[in-house]
């Protein structure tokens, strides 16, 4: 039997209708030359019934494992692996009909050894969902740390969207951290041993993220972990505009503070901080042209950079501290 091209990846913890959605979408593609494997990371609600729905439209294999995190589903599924490529995505994804399209044209006129995509928000997600899409690739807010064609640095593919030449898992045996910026870890690692890493603008997803804000803060408060733990391991990955989320805590912070001690102080920074928000409204409105995303975009942005900002400094501090201990000893 030959070899697909493409082999799909999708770890999944407890949510069986994201998987249906996904599946659905890849049903829908123009370019069918791939396989996909889903790895069950022990949920109680499994996705296995999902996908016999799919199996005589799909190649499709299905693994349950014990809970591990999603850095060892996604190596479990490049183990099992037989495409050429291998293919990650986060069960919270609907890929356009032309994804692997972009993706194969993109492969015969740049090589790459390692690729990434954008997300962007569907017409269908809730206006929740879609502010909170604009937070996370937005310049203004940490979508500006991400390196890409148009920003400084590189561009560091992440798991939600993220494609590799099969020699590239060979070599570097994949994902080392369990959770938490793995994505990030295993980028830099690809990017020191040499390989070529591309993004792929035409191949984007839809990515849903999370469906509350509760969900979302809890979600980017670990993205601020996973990055102090990237830095522990790659120190110089950790840059001035990785700390810009904690600057904004320790100045919100700082703002309060003033409305007690210093008046006028205080007015000062509400209004710089009233014009940043009133930047991202604007933003927003330019971008999403619905003016009941921009006003939740206000509130997304303040999480994600609270979260963001308060995971970071939390996982740092714990870093020092065990790393003095050690020294100590």
């Amino acid at each position: 039997m030959q070899r697909p091209k493409f082999s799909v990846i999708i770890p999944v913890y407890n949510r069986p209708q994201e998987v249906d959605e996904l599946l659905a979408s890849l049903v829908g593609q123009t370019v069918r030359d791939f396989e996909v494997i889903i790895v069950e990371d022990g949920s109680a609600d499994r996705s296995d019934s999902v996908a016999d729905r799919y199996r005589e439209r799909l190649t499709l294999h299905y693994f349950f494992k014990p809970n591990a995190g999603p850095g060892p589903a996604r190596n479990f599924g490049f183990e099992k692996a037989s495409g050429q490529y291998l293919v990650v995505f986060d069960s919270d994804c609907i890929l356009p009909p032309g994804y692997f399209e972009a993706v194969e044209h993109a492969l015969r006129t740049d090589g790459w050894d390692a690729w990434g995509g954008p997300d962007r928000a569907h017409e269908k997600f809730t206006i929740v969902q879609r502010a909170m899409g604009y937070t996370m690739s937005s310049f203004f807010t940490t979508g500006g740390i991400r390196g890409g064609r148009k920003r400084v640095g590189w561009f560091q593919p992440r798991s939600f969207n993220m494609g590799i030449a099969r020699k590239v898992f060979e070599e570097t045996r994949g994902f080392r951290f369990d959770r938490y910026a793995e994505d990030i870890e295993f980028s830099i690692r690809m990017k020191k041993a040499g390989y070529k890493i591309g993004l792929i603008p035409e191949a984007f997803v839809y990515h849903k993220r999370r469906t509350s804000f509760r969900q979302f803060y809890d979600q980017v408060f670990n993205f601020g972990r996973g990055r102090a733990l990237v830095g522990s391991v790659h120190p110089e990955a950790v840059k001035a505009t990785h700390w810009f989320p904690t600057v904004f805590v320790m100045g919100t912070c700082l703002i309060l503070l003033s409305a007690v001690l210093n008046v006028k102080v205080f007015l000062s920074l509400g209004l710089l901080w009233l014009a940043y928000f009133g930047l991202i409204f604007l933003d927003s409105c330019r971008v999403n042209k619905d003016l009941r995303v921009a006003a939740l975009s206000m509130p997304a942005a303040f999480l994600q950079l609270w979260g963001y900002g308060s995971g970071f400094v939390k996982e740092w501090i714990k870093h020092t501290r065990v790393k003095r201990s050690a020294v100590n000893q």
